[in-house]
């Protein structure tokens, strides 16, 4: 299971991280159960054609505002979009997860939430921060029911 994503301050990266340790745990019990590949991309990223499906995972990063009539420009991260953007490589993401800070209100998770509707995935799950083992462990479940639908 391929998993994409963009770290600006090290919580995604951190998170992307557990997912993978805790996937590598859960196969070693239970060999069916997908081993996760990650990949990050950053502004120095050379840009490649996807052959495999994966999932995105997006922090956010905004211009300021509430969210709602101002402040949904997305900053920082548009290097995932182009990314995605690149040679169509979103017809390949089954998915996006969103991170963010809950104190943001209706920006929480919305660049994730961006993605989904700009390239037609649906927006799989989201996480605070850094998230805690539960958010590992759920957010694990919904990318092995993802990839089995």
């Amino acid at each position: 299971m391929n998993i994409l994503y963009i770290s600006i301050s090290g919580n995604t990266r951190a998170f992307a991280k557990k997912i993978s340790e805790y996937a590598e745990q859960q196969h070693k019990e239970n060999l069916h159960l997908p081993e996760v590949t990650l990949k990050e991309i950053h502004e120095n990223s050379d840009f490649e054609k996807e052959s495999e499906p994966f999932f995105t995972f997006v922090p956010t990063y905004l211009d300021g505002g509430n969210g709602l009539d101002n402040g949904d420009t997305e900053i920082l991260t548009e290097t995932m979009r182009e990314y995605l953007e690149y040679e169509d490589n979103h017809t390949l993401c089954l998915g996006v997860v969103g991170s963010g800070n809950k104190n943001f209100n209706h920006q929480y998770c919305l660049t994730a939430k961006q993605y989904a509707k700009q390239f037609g995935f649906p927006f799989l799950a989201d996480y605070e921060l850094r998230g805690t083992p539960a958010d590992v462990e759920r957010v694990y479940q919904k990318l092995v029911e993802t990839a089995n639908q």
